[in-house]
């Protein structure tokens, strides 16, 4: 992170000021930092794979609907090109001594859509909704994580929502204590959760708040229209304090469920932006150099187990789950199956996060012949495969053609190497995330994309109170170190630690840490390429006129 202690309102004006001189549309036809011509009409569609279980800042968990909600609300602080802390909402921050005190001075020409100021007590209002259990956020956990003052009794429900760590002041002030100092504490605020919500509009319209006749949002963009499981569509917000630099008039969001139609679609003019299907990266990028892109994003691919005491016998034991780990050929998948740049996994934090350096994970050394006899020996030693009972495996993902991929290959290499064999089935997004909560699973496919750029982002998860801990597995180890990393100055031996926890305790197999691989308009500029959580803003984006 850039900025440990302060981003006060000079170097906030500054940051303004080079992100674009004031610009409106109807005033020139060249942008104005790079003087390039723009095209007439300004607009950016792209695709994705399924439709988001919600927009409510407080509700959204998924990374498809925190785009749109990045559009849509505007939170503390943004991140620039680089990943790097720059002003939102709030124009700095300073801390106390005891980096147990935050104060945020926010703008005061921050506006909601319908006119009304944005102040503190949007921010106050917005933090205690997310951590009430009445709200059942399913990232209330991540109010705790942030070290927020009685965080872990209000999540509990011991203590009541008032009470939280976070108080606003005055309109353009707002106060947030913490139970301990937290490093990394003011890149957690660019995340969805922490962005304010306008507290008139949820009580008047209670859950049809986010339908684009009611909602009120302080973002760059509003929402026009909304179709389930096809289209939506945001507009330029002309409340929003930074709107004469915005360029992007219109994002429509298209869901295509196939990703071979929607390339299609892609090559036809129809988007702005889609996935590249799995396997097909080299063939684009050798016929669109200029438009099939591939960097590192900070996800990690993975399957859980189902350890819940009523899961079966078999996963309960950890060397059956290591078995499984063992015999799935990660070169294969990254390269063969995938061929997009991936890298394989043998830890759960990606390779590539800030300050993380990778540990040495005895299996990652081995040839994957050694990994498979290995496999072979401890899964015969637990009293399965060829000359013992017959281990089964029902493998859940959602609905993707690259998922599926993912697990077909999965299965023969379980097949092949150890006899196991294995069901298959995919399921919608929204009941494949009701069932991975519910434990309704044996093995499921898992994917997490940090929410800043720390490796706790990942480790965190392995808690046994996490929210997303779907396996729910416990281990009284991994809970005091990721304890202990947070007020650590140093906490890589922590998570060295937890990694080979992970690694031979076997609750998840970290297959690959993603790339993010797409195709994109080339006359679409402004994407973030070099932002390792690849957040990206509309408002940052334009497009420029054919040559």
């Amino acid at each position: 992170m850039t900025l440990t202690r302060k981003l006060m309102a000079s170097t906030a004006t500054a940051l303004i000021l080079t992100a674009g001189t004031a610009y409106a549309q109807s005033e020139t036809a060249t942008h104005p930092e790079t003087g390039e011509a723009l095209a007439a009409t300004q607009a950016f569609t792209y695709r994705v794979l399924d439709e988001s279980p919600s927009i409510d800042p407080g509700l959204v968990e998924d990374v498809d609907g925190s785009e749109i909600v990045r559009d849509l609300f505007e939170g503390l602080m943004n991140q620039d090109a680089l990943g790097q802390l720059v002003p939102g909402v709030a124009t700095g921050y300073e801390v106390s001594d005891d980096n147990l005190v935050y104060t945020f001075t926010l703008r005061d020409d921050a506006r909601w859509s319908n006119g009304d100021p944005v102040t503190a007590a949007d921010f106050e209002y917005a933090w205690k909704r997310a951590a009430d259990p009445a709200t059942a956020s399913p990232y209330q956990w991540y109010m705790e994580l942030m070290s927020l003052e009685n965080g872990s009794d209000v999540v509990s429900g011991d203590t009541d929502p008032s009470e939280l760590g976070v108080t606003a002041v005055d309109d353009t002030t707002l106060e947030v204590r913490l139970s301990e100092p937290l490093p990394y504490f003011p890149q957690m605020v660019t995340h969805a959760t922490t962005f304010p919500v306008h507290q008139a509009t949820i009580e008047e319209f209670g859950d049809d708040w986010t339908r684009p006749e009611n909602m009120v949002s302080n973002g760059a963009y509003v929402l026009t229209e909304w179709v389930s499981q096809e289209r939506l569509v945001r507009s330029r917000n002309d409340q929003y304090w930074d709107n004469d630099n915005t360029i992007i008039d219109t994002v429509t969001r298209l869901v295509i469920p196939d990703e071979n139609v929607a390339l299609t679609r892609y090559l036809a003019g129809e988007l702005d932006m889609t996935d590249v299907p799995a396997g097909q990266f080299p063939r684009l990028s050798e016929e669109y150099p200029d438009q099939a892109v591939s960097v590192p994003e900070a996800c990690s691919y993975y399957f859980m187990f189902n350890l819940r005491d009523d899961a079966p016998e078999a996963f309960q034991n950890a060397d059956v789950r290591q078995a499984l780990s063992l015999a799935i050929n990660r070169d294969v998948i990254v390269e063969n199956v995938l061929a997009g740049g991936q890298e394989p996994a043998y830890t759960f934090t990606h390779w590539a996060t800030a300050g993380f350096e990778t540990p040495d994970i005895p299996m990652a050394g081995m040839t994957q012949d050694e990994r498979n006899a290995m496999a072979q020996e401890l899964l015969g030693n637990a009293g399965y495969g060829p000359d013992g009972e017959p281990l089964t495996v029902n493998l859940v993902y959602n609905t993707s053609e690259a998922h599926a991929a993912v697990a077909v290959a999965v299965s023969q290499m379980w097949k092949q190497t150890l006899g196991v064999e294995t069901s298959l089935s995919n399921q919608e997004w929204q009941t494949f995330l009701e069932a991975r909560s519910n434990g309704d699973f044996e093995v499921a496919r898992g994917g997490w994309c940090a929410d800043y750029n720390e490796a706790s982002t990942f480790l965190d998860l392995m808690q046994s109170g996490s929210g997303y801990n779907d396996s729910k597995f416990v281990n009284e180890e991994v809970d005091e170190l990721l304890s202990e990393a947070k007020t650590a100055e140093n906490p890589q031996a922590n998570y060295d630690r937890v990694e080979e926890i992970i690694a031979e305790e076997t609750p998840i197999i970290p297959i690959y840490h993603y790339a993010s691989v797409f195709m994109l308009n080339d006359d679409l500029k402004g994407w973030p390429y070099e932002n390792f959580e690849q957040n990206w803003y509309s408002r940052e984006l334009y497009v420029t006129a054919d040559e």
